[in-house]
């Protein structure tokens, strides 16, 4: 009996001893494996994005400089601080196709260059035509062509009808713009000069001119048609544009992976459509680069 007894505890010890190696051995297994996980394909890169690895867009947000008074390309709806126009929407677009937000900020065309070189914003936005004289200073990405347009008097009271027409008179031009560089080049051809005064702002130059204390205004083709229509008939469009010319988004020399990826996303909107239903919007075909 004890003999039996004394057997069968031994056979029950070594089943237990068994059992626990066996479980040993297996929670080893386990930590084992879970210690080297097999890593599942990453979902929803950012490296996908146009806007990665762009040091400008890493807050999400695409700042960009504007003198927002040169409607229809852009200006602020009437009464309120709501930028719109051209630009603006291309604007939008291109910061949609690059998945960040797009902030205006009004900036007098005058001193726009310097602040883009100051890091104010990101890109200038703000009907600026492409001069060798900018290419040294900036970068460009073409988006739009337009020439310069006389504006004058309703029934064009001193037949002006090229720039030739201007000298001896009185010219009103928003300062910074092309159409300085064009009068004074102008002005070196005429016997009696062009008497030339700049504005901050283009609609100030156009008072002017309402008030009879200009002869012409020159401006950007479309700006100054916007102008005549919105004029009651006081003022009209000189038919012909003058030295047509690309529209630049401004970027800075540096800021070479954001000037790609505004490049890539201006070439998706024009690739799907967008681009031109925007220009067809503002009644701005003409002006197509594509």
């Amino acid at each position: 009996m004890k003999r039996w007894l004394r057997h069968s505890l031994l056979l029950i010890c070594v089943v237990l001893v068994a059992a626990f190696v066996a479980s040993a051995c297996g929670g080893d297994n386990e930590e084992e494996s879970t210690a080297s996980p097999t890593k599942a394909p990453a979902t929803g890169s950012p490296t996908t994005s146009l806007a990665a690895g762009v040091p400008e867009l890493s807050d999400g947000t695409l700042q960009v400089g504007s003198d927002i008074s040169y409607a229809p390309i852009e200006f602020y709806e009437e009464g309120t601080q709501n930028a719109t126009g051209l630009d603006v929407d291309l604007a939008n677009a291109i910061g949609k196709e690059l998945g960040v937000k797009v902030e205006f900020q009004n900036t007098g065309f005058d001193g726009i260059i310097p602040a883009l070189e100051a890091e104010r914003f990101d890109v200038i936005m703000s009907s600026m035509t492409i001069t060798e004289e900018r290419q040294q200073q900036i970068d460009f990405i073409p988006y739009f062509t337009a020439g310069t347009g006389i504006l004058v008097q309703a029934g064009n009271p001193n037949n002006i009808q090229s720039l030739a027409d201007l000298c001896g008179k009185n010219v009103a031009v928003q300062l910074g713009t092309i159409q300085v560089d064009q009068l004074n080049a102008q002005n070196e051809q005429c016997t009696d000069k062009i008497s030339i005064t700049t504005f901050d702002q283009n609609p100030l130059a156009v008072e002017q001119l309402s008030l009879g204390r200009a002869d012409a205004v020159t401006a950007d083709y479309p700006v100054a048609g916007n102008d005549a229509r919105l004029s009651e008939g006081k003022l009209e469009l000189v038919s012909t544009q003058f030295e047509a010319a690309p529209y630049g988004i401004g970027v800075r020399k540096g800021s070479t992976e954001l000037n790609a990826a505004i490049t890539k996303a201006l070439q998706n909107i024009m690739d799907n459509g967008e681009y031109d239903t925007i220009l067809a919007d503002w009644n701005l075909e003409a002006g197509s680069i594509k």
